[in-house]
């Protein structure tokens, strides 16, 4: 009598794992709109932050004479970024540490269900909302505030890239960072702390370059702070690369730093995740 492969790919056949993987795509993505808290806190937040900047900082602009942009345009890259942490490591962290807590994943162990078709599942959801964020902030942006969009093609293989190795690896810190809450019921104490103080420290709502140098570090060890540089570089004009710390985008230091903090978000679910807790 054969043994399960841990992962199903070997014991269900890689198709199989694909096809269970995609079906369970659409299904966390109905089950994503169907949660009303889900999708204010997590979808329409950064939404709703931005029609507030826009509106409250309507009269001001920001940049250099001659090249100032409107609230809007200065506040679309934060929120573009925040999305991502949000849709990714705060909705998966809290999600699935309700489905270990009420008992879900221990259900979904004991079917043909493997991991990988279930991570797809999670991360296709996660690529899919993330997407459907974006293309909301960038039209409410440009349509209702008036926010010139790139032209470049340049730049939006910039944002191409940023996006999607930023969703990935914020999906893979989520699904690591669910092991942390005892229980489902405190999922949200524990991780939105996390994301409010990595927000703050991020140059999300605040300008970055006027954080304290001992803060401006320790943002820089997070994934975030890159992020929200990366998209600054899409949408914001050439000259507000100088009020970066390092005088330029640096996009090779958004690249390394997100792919290292990816491996270790994929070390952490590859040791902490289990359908149930060791503990339980």
């Amino acid at each position: 009598m054969s043994t399960p492969n841990r992962t199903g790919v070997g014991s269900f056949g890689i198709g199989r794992t694909l096809r269970l993987g995609l079906s369970r795509v659409a299904y966390e993505v109905r089950s994503y709109f169907r949660q009303g808290d889900s999708v204010f806190f997590t979808f329409l937040f950064p939404v709703l932050f931005l029609l507030i900047f826009a509106v409250a900082f309507s009269s001001a602009t920001f940049g250099p004479p001659g090249g100032e942009i409107s609230s809007a345009a200065y506040y679309l890259p934060g929120m573009l970024a925040a999305g991502l942490l949000l849709s990714g490591l705060q909705n998966l962290a809290i999600d699935i540490a309700m489905e270990r807590s009420d008992g879900s994943l221990k259900r979904l162990g004991g079917t043909p269900l493997s991991p990988v078709s279930y991570f797809m599942g999670k991360l296709g959801q996660v690529l899919v909302t993330g997407f459907l964020q974006a293309a909301l902030l960038i039209a409410i942006a440009g349509i209702f505030f008036g926010v010139a969009l790139p032209t470049d093609p340049q730049r939006w293989l910039t944002f191409a890239w940023v996006f999607l190795l930023g969703v990935t690896t914020c999906a893979i810190l989520g699904i690591g960072l669910s092991a942390l809450p005892r229980t489902g019921r405190s999922a949200s104490a524990v991780v939105i702390p996390i994301v409010l103080v990595l927000q703050f420290i991020s140059g999300i709502f605040i300008q970055f370059s006027v954080l304290p140098e001992w803060l401006q570090n320790v943002a820089s060890i997070f994934p975030l702070k890159w992020l929200a540089q990366g998209m600054r570089s899409v949408f914001l004009p050439e000259a507000f690369a100088a009020d970066e710390p390092g005088g330029t985008w640096q996009h090779g230091l958004t690249l390394g730093v997100t792919l290292i903090w990816l491996v270790v978000g994929l070390i952490l679910v590859r040791v902490t995740f289990r359908w149930i807790r060791k503990d339980s």
